[in-house]
C-alpha cells in the first residue's frame, strides 16, 4: 500500500469499501505532509485551495473532504464538467438566506447554480431534507447528496411543488443540449431519462458504481416508503422480482434492451413496471397471488425505480443481497415466528463440516433466506472449480432444495436462489411438517428426481440436510402429532402441545436417506434438560451423533439470546441396525466443542478481524473476515474425522477429499 492510501485509510478505515461509489478515483488524490504530521490536499476545483484532511497531532480527520475531492473528480472526469465551472464552499442564495454549499457546479454564465452537492462522510446518513432545501426557484435545478457509498439525485420540475429524482447526473454534454434556460431541469431530466438502457449499460454502471441494495432500500424509505401507506417489504419485493424478470427477458430482446427504468411520465413508469411484475408472476408462479398489484402511486414508484435501476441483480454479490433482505424483514415477523437469518459464520461451519459433493442432493426444510443452500452451492462451485456459468446454473437448479411455510421467507429464498441459479430454483412455500398436505407440484418434482422413498412422502432420499428450524411455536393439532413417532404418549392427549422444533428433528431424519448426514441448530435444552431425555434417545436410535458444537450466546442476537448448539448426525444404514431396528453400535466417539470467541457483540452487531492499523481484513473473495473460532473448530473436526477414517471408521468417508486450512 502506498503512502497516499495509508493516509486515506487512516482517515477512512477500509476506504476501498467505504468509498465504493468513487473508489476508481482514489489513485488521483495527491495528499502531502506539511507542518509535520499535518496532511493536506489541493482542491480539484476552480480555486484549487489547500485543504487540511488529517492532523495526526490532534487526531483530527476530515473524511468528508476525501469524499468531496473524489466527487469533484467524478464531475470532471466522468461527467465532463469544466473545472472552472466548479467551486467548493460557495455561498448560495436561498430566498432570504445564504447557505454555504459543499460543491456548486455553475451554468454557462458562471453565476447561476446548476448542480449543488451535499457531501457527507461515509458513516453519515445523507441529509435529504437539506438537499430538498436546495431545490427551490432561487436555488438550484439539481441537487446531489453523496457520502461515498450512497448517492441520490433530486431535481425540481419547477413550478411543481414536489421534488423528483433522477437515476443519474446529467453530463456536461447533456447540459449543453438544454434550450430552456429559465426552467432547464425538466428538459435535462427528459434527456437523462431518454438515454439508451441495455444489459451492457447496466453491467457497466454496476461495475463503476457498486451500489448497496440495503442502502438504496434505506434511502427509499426516507424518500417515499415511510409515508406511502404501503408495506415496504411487499412493495420492494414486487420491484425486485419485476427487475429480475426484466434482466432475465432482456437476454433475448433485440439489443438486450432493458425496460426497468424511470420514464418521463410516472404513469408510463407505472404501466411498464406493472407489466414486468405480471411477467414475473407468470414466470415464477407461487411467489405472489394472481391478484397482487403494485400499490405504490405512480409518482412514488417512479422515485423507487430511479434509485434501483442501476443495481444489477443477476450475478450480484449474494452476501450484499442477503444483508438487504435481512434488513427488509420486519422485526415483529422474526420475533413472533422464531425465524431468524442464520449467521453466515454458523452456515459456513456446517457446510464445511458436512463437505457436500457435487452430485449430492441438499435440502433445508425451514430455509428462511436460503443461507444454507446458497453457501453449500458456493462451496461446491469452489471445491470443483466450476467456472462455466451453465455448469454452475445446472448444479444450482438440480441439487438444491428448500421449503418454508412463511410467505416472506419464501419470497426471500426464491429471489436469492433465482439470482444465484439464473432463473430457476427448487424453493417451495409449504409446511415441511405437514407432508400429507404438500402440493402436487412439490410431489411431482420430488418424484422426477427420485427423491421419494414412500408413497406418503414421509421418507425422502436427500443426501444432506442443513437447517435452523423455528424454535418458537407449539404444535397442538392431534392429526399432525399422530404423524410423528418422537411425540411421547403424554403429549398426544387432546389439548397437550409439543415444541415445533422437536417434530423438526424427526422430520429432518426422515428426509435424508440411510447414510445421509445432517446439521441442525437446536436450543441447548434439548441436550441437557432432564425432561428432554426422550428426544436424545430418539436421535440416537435413528442416527449416529457425529458432533455437537455449543454456539456462543450472542450468535442469534439481536433477535434472541437463546443458547443454542449445532448438532451433526449421520443416519444409520439398514445394515447398521439389528432386527429390532436399534443400532448395533452402542459405544462410539463423538466430537464435542464449545465456541468461546463471539462473532457478534452483545447488541448483535458482527465483529470483524482488523489489522494493526484498525482496518478490516478481507478474504480472497473480498468479504470481511469474521472474528470467530468456529472455523478452527470445523478444521479440528475434519482432522479428527480424517483420523477416524484412516483407522477404518467408514462413517467419515465423506471427509476423504476435504481440504483443511
Amino acid at each position: 500500500m502506498d503512502e497516499n492510501m495509508k493516509i486515506i485509510n487512516a482517515i477512512i478505515p477500509n476506504a476501498q469499501t467505504e468509498l465504493s461509489l468513487l473508489a476508481n478515483h482514489l489513485n488521483k488524490l495527491k495528499i502531502y505532509e506539511r507542518d509535520k504530521s499535518r496532511w493536506f490536499i489541493k482542491s480539484h476545483d476552480a480555486y484549487g485551495k489547500e485543504k487540511l484532511v488529517f492532523d495526526e497531532n490532534k487526531n483530527q480527520k476530515r473524511p468528508e473532504e476525501i469524499v468531496r475531492q473524489l466527487f469533484l473528480f467524478e464531475l470532471t472526469d466522468n461527467y465532463g464538467y469544466p473545472i472552472d465551472k466548479i467551486k467548493v464552499e460557495e455561498k448560495v442564495s436561498f430566498g432570504r438566506e445564504k447557505k454555504r454549499a459543499d460543491i456548486v457546479v455553475y451554468q454557462q454564465d458562471g453565476i447561476t447554480p446548476w448542480i449543488l452537492v451535499e457531501v457527507k462522510a461515509p458513516h453519515e446518513k445523507l441529509n435529504i431534507p437539506q438537499l430538498k432545501s436546495y431545490l427551490n426557484a432561487e436555488g438550484s435545478p439539481i441537487g446531489v447528496a453523496v457520502n461515498g457509498k450512497e448517492i441520490t439525485i433530486l431535481y425540481r420540475p419547477y413550478p411543481k411543488e414536489f421534488d423528483d429524482n433522477l437515476p443519474d447526473i446529467p453530463t456536461y454534454t447533456e447540459y449543453l443540449e438544454v434550450k430552456d434556460t429559465k426552467n432547464p431541469a425538466i428538459e435535462v431530466a427528459d434527456i437523462v431519462l431518454s438515454r439508451k438502457w441495455t444489459l451492457e449499460e447496466l453491467e457497466k454502471k454496476s461495475r463503476e458504481k457498486k451500489k448497496s441494495l440495503r442502502e438504496i432500500i434505506e434511502l427509499l424509505e426516507e424518500l417515499v416508503l415511510a409515508n406511502s401507506g404501503v408495506d415496504s417489504f411487499s412493495e420492494i419485493f414486487k420491484l425486485i422480482y419485476a427487475k429480475l424478470f426484466d434482466e432475465w427477458e432482456a437476454k433475448s430482446r433485440k439489443n438486450k434492451k432493458l425496460k426497468f427504468r424511470k420514464y418521463k411520465d410516472p404513469k408510463t413508469t407505472y404501466k411498464v413496471i406493472s407489466e414486468l411484475f405480471e411477467g414475473a408472476k407468470q414466470e415464477w408462479k407461487g411467489i405472489f397471488e394472481k391478484t397482487d398489484k403494485i400499490k405504490l402511486t405512480p409518482e412514488h414508484l417512479s422515485v423507487c425505480v430511479a434509485e434501483m435501476q442501476e443495481v444489477k441483480l443477476f450475478g450480484a454479490d449474494l452476501r450484499i443481497i442477503d444483508e438487504a433482505f435481512e434488513y427488509l424483514v420486519p422485526e415483529v415477523s422474526k420475533s413472533k415466528k422464531g425465524q431468524y437469518f442464520t449467521p453466515r459464520v454458523i452456515i459456513d461451519t456446517a457446510v464445511k463440516m458436512l463437505n457436500p459433493h457435487k452430485r449430492e442432493y441438499i435440502i433445508d426444510p425451514a430455509c428462511g433466506s436460503a443461507g444454507f443452500l446458497v453457501h453449500a452451492m458456493q462451496y461446491v462451485w469452489d471445491k470443483y472449480n466450476m467456472k462455466d456459468k451453465d455448469v454452475k446454473t445446472a448444479y444450482a437448479r438440480k441439487y438444491l432444495w428448500g421449503i418454508d411455510f412463511e410467505e416472506k421467507a419464501t419470497k426471500i429464498s426464491r429471489a436469492i436462489m433465482l439470482i444465484a441459479g439464473d432463473g430457476r430454483s427448487h424453493i417451495y412455500k409449504e409446511n415441511s411438517l405437514e407432508f400429507t398436505r404438500w402440493s402436487e407440484k412439490l410431489k411431482t418434482d420430488l418424484r422426477e428426481e427420485e427423491l421419494v422413498r414412500d408413497d406418503k412422502f414421509k421418507e425422502l432420499n436427500f443426501d444432506i440436510l442443513m437447517t435452523n428450524p423455528p424454535f418458537a411455536g407449539d404444535i397442538k393439532e392431534g392429526w399432525l402429532k399422530a404423524l410423528y413417532d418422537i411425540v411421547p404418549e403424554s403429549k398426544k392427549k387432546p389439548g397437550s402441545k409439543i415444541d415445533r422444533h422437536i417434530l423438526f428433528i424427526e422430520r429432518a431424519l426422515d428426509m435424508i436417506k440411510p447414510g445421509g448426514r445432517l446439521a441442525i441448530v437446536l436450543p441447548q435444552g434439548v441436550f441437557n434438560n432432564t425432561n428432554d431425555r426422550y428426544i436424545r434417545e430418539f436421535i440416537m436410535r435413528k442416527a449416529r451423533i457425529l458432533a455437537v458444537i455449543g454456539l456462543h450466546g450472542n450468535s442469534f442476537k439481536p433477535h434472541t439470546g437463546t443458547k443454542t448448539s449445532l448438532l451433526f448426525l449421520r443416519k444409520w444404514k439398514e445394515e447398521e441396525l439389528d432386527e429390532g431396528g436399534n443400532p448395533k453400535i452402542k459405544d462410539y466417539p463423538i466430537f464435542f466443542a464449545v465456541s468461546k470467541i463471539p462473532f457478534k457483540d452483545n447488541s448483535g452487531n458482527y465483529i470483524f478481524v482488523k489489522d494493526e492499523n484498525g482496518n478490516l481484513v478481507f478474504n480472497k473473495k473480498g468479504n470481511p473476515i469474521y472474528q470467530t473460532d468456529l472455523y478452527d473448530i470445523a478444521d479440528a473436526f475434519i482432522k479428527w474425522g480424517r483420523k477416524r477414517l484412516e483407522e477404518g471408521d467408514e462413517t467419515f468417508d465423506f471427509l476423504n477429499d476435504v481440504e483443511v486450512d
